[in-house]
């Protein structure tokens, strides 16, 4: 039985989906892809959200088109996206302008930071922050981390999901890695120029930043008072996830699509958790303020 959270987002999607339809198809596939990503976090964030009292104050990094801060914000909490329009994504701004109206007309909508994460500015304010797939982006992963973490308060944690750079795949583009970004792109120069993976891949590719678990051990080496660590069980959901998810399952590329479904048959996607976090092709790391 859906739970309410899941009852609640379904119903904001299934709601909006027919004003996001008005704008044409080709924002209305993008929407479907926010949509499909707002599902997923959604159930990402349960366990995390289980210490955050009712009411509390919960602050999503790279909201994107605020669809799950806009659901989050139904269910009670006090919520703050923090959304700049940046390189690579300036191409939904109508889109997220559409989101956000609607959600005003609900009284579900959440304050908007328009700022980078690196200009954070608030002191022990949240009771939980967390991203999916942005940490990528970010200009200065160290600053960024630094920044969310002060913004915690004590006890409180910031949670991320994003791709693993070490792992030698780029998700976005779907190619293959080779040695640095540089070395890739000049390989892989015309078919990252020609995607249709992404909405202006040049912009997408020049705001990776090549994120690693080496490059957050050294970032959270340098703050003092946290701890964190890294759920090793995000490869097998994913695995599990391209079966279930036909949306998630066409950004993927063909022979990943029939790995997984080969894995998940055999059982042998349980396996990944075995996988030291630092080979991973997700990074799924929790940091924690302590009290």
């Amino acid at each position: 039985m859906p739970s309410r959270a899941e009852d609640l987002l379904s119903t904001f999607l299934a709601d909006l989906r027919p004003e996001v339809q008005k704008l044409g198809a080709k924002l209305a596939d993008v929407f479907e892809v926010y949509a499909e990503e707002a599902i997923f976090g959604r159930a990402w964030l349960q366990s995390r959200l289980d210490g955050v009292p009712a009411g509390g104050r919960v602050l999503e990094v790279g909201a994107g088109l605020m669809l799950l801060s806009c659901a989050l914000k139904s269910e009670g909490y006090e919520v703050v996206a923090l959304e700049p329009i940046g390189t690579g994504f300036s191409d939904f701004h109508h889109l997220q302008q559409v989101v956000l109206e609607f959600a005003q007309t609900r009284g579900i909508a959440p304050t908007v930071l328009p700022i980078p994460v690196e200009d954070l500015l608030e002191r022990e304010h949240f009771d939980l922050a967390f991203s999916l797939n942005v940490m990528e982006h970010v200009g200065n992963v160290t600053e960024a981390i630094a920044h969310v973490v002060a913004a915690l308060k004590p006890g409180a944690a910031y949670s991320f999901f994003c791709p693993n750079y070490t792992f030698p795949y780029e998700p976005h583009f779907g190619i293959p890695i080779v040695g640095s970004k540089q070395l890739t792109a000049r390989l892989f120069k015309r078919f990252i120029q020609d995607s249709r993976r992404v909405q202006d891949p040049l912009g997408v590719w020049g705001s990776l930043n090549w994120i690693s678990v080496g490059i957050v051990d050294r970032a959270c080496s340098r703050i003092e008072g946290i701890h964190w660590s890294y759920d090793r069980s995000a490869v097998t959901r994913a695995f599990q996830r391209v079966t279930t998810d036909p949306q998630f399952a066409s950004r993927r590329a063909p022979w990943m699509r029939r790995a997984s479904k080969w894995l998940v048959a055999t059982g042998a996607h349980r396996l990944a958790s075995l996988i030291p976090a630092s080979l991973q092709p997700a990074i799924d790391c929790t940091i924690v303020r302590k009290t």
